[in-house]
């Protein structure tokens, strides 16, 4: 039952963290250490700079830096994408062209946020983005945190662009999703965890997870029995890391918080504060059970 989805970027993704040092410096080395642990449980592509990396406050040096200090740890055996989007087209292409320069596979670009521009903006915006460099684009959609889609229908033009590729969905629309599926040869990647199974048995090509920082192989274990054939089995190891998810992903802290609490990654960056002691005890707890599962 493999599905046949285009996956130009791999199909277990991680959108990963970004350590930090004690004083709230770029950590490379720790970024390294990581990103090696990523791939040798089970991720086949890397995600950095995204909102769960920090990006909105991380400086286009930093994000530069971290890229290289993966990309020397990993080699070539998995894509390395950067995040690049922002409210500010100039400030995107200057990002993606330093993307570019420091080894990225492709780029991940966010809908342009706050502003709220009208749909021809939003397709105009990524269409500039997609000129400056020879690097393929995985478009994001996220309203919840940017405020606007990227409409089915914008993405239906979108992908007539040769460098438009893929798309990281967290609009929880999977009716928009199966038309632009149905419609298109743009690769699927889920954003929502809790919809990583569902949007990958309607032809989705995987995820780019957060939850994956802290259990690469539970979060692919789903996808690796759908594969197989074992759709009731697939069903089951999803429901095991339901409780996770939620606690990471739904229960009013942001991913990156969460992630950090539980690998102990160093502090996040303001304006974001480290989870309380409770909310960590509750992680905690989720995380061993699953582990024992």
């Amino acid at each position: 039952m493999t599905t046949t989805a285009p996956r130009p970027f791999g199909r277990t993704l991680c959108a990963m963290i970004t350590p930090f040092t004690a004083t709230g410096a770029l950590d490379p080395d720790a970024a390294r250490a990581h990103a090696a642990r990523l791939v040798a449980e089970g991720c086949d592509g890397i995600v950095l700079s995204g909102t769960t990396g920090e990006s909105p406050t991380t400086t286009g040096a930093e994000k530069a830096a971290l890229l290289r200090a993966v990309r020397a740890e990993v080699g070539d055996r998995v894509p390395l994408l950067s995040g690049v989007g922002g409210p500010d087209t100039a400030t995107t292409l200057r990002l993606a062209r330093e993307a570019e320069d420091a080894g990225a596979d492709g780029l991940l670009v966010v809908s342009p946020y706050y502003s709220r521009p009208q749909q021809s903006a939003v397709e105009a915006y990524f269409l500039r983005v997609a000129e400056p460099t020879g690097l393929p684009l995985m478009l994001y959609d996220i309203p919840g945190r940017t405020g606007v889609r990227i409409e089915p229908d914008t993405l239906l033009r979108l992908a007539e662009h040769p460098r438009v590729v893929a798309v990281k969905d967290c609009s929880y629309d999977l009716l928009g999703a199966t038309k632009v599926l149905a419609r298109t040869s743009l690769a699927y990647y889920s954003g929502s965890e809790e919809l990583n199974l569902p949007l990958y048995a309607v032809g989705g090509a995987g995820y780019v997870s957060t939850v994956a920082n802290v259990a690469p192989r539970r979060m692919r274990a789903p996808l690796d029995a759908f594969d197989a054939g074992r759709t009731d089995e697939a069903a089951r190891l999803n429901g095991l890391t339901a409780r996770l998810v939620e606690l990471m992903m739904a229960n009013g802290l942001p991913g990156t918080v969460t992630a950090k609490t539980l690998l102990d990654a160093g502090p996040v960056r303001e304006p974001l504060q480290p989870a309380g002691r409770e909310a960590a005890d509750g992680l905690r707890k989720a995380y061993e059970e699953l582990l024992a599962a």
